[in-house]
């Protein structure tokens, strides 16, 4: 099911989780996930202590018209769980038409449930920016993510290493390959 929404961007079903453009109802889970150190330390881009007023930035930038990245909430209710048990995203790559980056995060509390498999891969199916390829980056302490990836179809290019702002520090990194034409 894709149906578009005020933000251009599409809500899509997965199997157990709606994946939906974020709302300004989601601060608190927001807020509550992005906050724990356990969700910070597997991103680039999270900071640890999450300052005040992040997550309404985050959801301001996400509904923007201007944005060069597409979220969405992983919204569970349907199936039980909570509005919003993970996040979603991709984003545009400068200089590149139809490459982006996939990036996602999961609430601690539906770890190792299959919910992250999921969401890549309703949005892979879907294709909402119509792009060619789609590229990734997991820590190389997270082979979770990366089984996320390889499951998914993704091929692994190389490693890397990009700065996390929860660790205050450059980690060691894989990089994945996902062409869709």
């Amino acid at each position: 099911m894709q149906v578009k929404t005020i933000t251009g961007q599409p809500v899509i079903q997965a199997e157990r989780v709606v994946l939906r453009p974020l709302q300004k109802s989601d601060l608190g889970l927001l807020d509550l996930y992005t906050g724990d150190a356990r969700v910070a330390k597997f991103t680039s881009t999270i900071p640890h202590p999450l300052p005040p007023g992040s997550s309404e930035a985050f959801i301001a930038r996400s509904l923007a018209e201007d944005r060069k990245e597409d979220v969405w909430a992983m919204d569970g209710s349907g199936g039980g769980l909570g509005e919003l048990v993970g996040v979603v995203s991709l984003t545009r790559m400068d200089g590149a038409p139809r490459q982006s980056e996939i990036g996602y995060w999961v609430a601690p509390v539906v770890w190792n449930t299959g919910l992250a498999s999921e969401a890549v891969q309703a949005l892979i199916d879907n294709n909402p920016q119509d792009c060619d390829t789609i590229f990734a980056e997991v820590f190389q302490d997270n082979t979770v993510s990366a089984r996320v990836l390889t499951n998914a179809g993704f091929e692994y290019l190389g490693d890397a290493e990009t700065f996390s702002v929860a660790r205050n520090a450059s980690v060691p990194t894989w990089t994945y390959l996902k062409k869709l034409r």
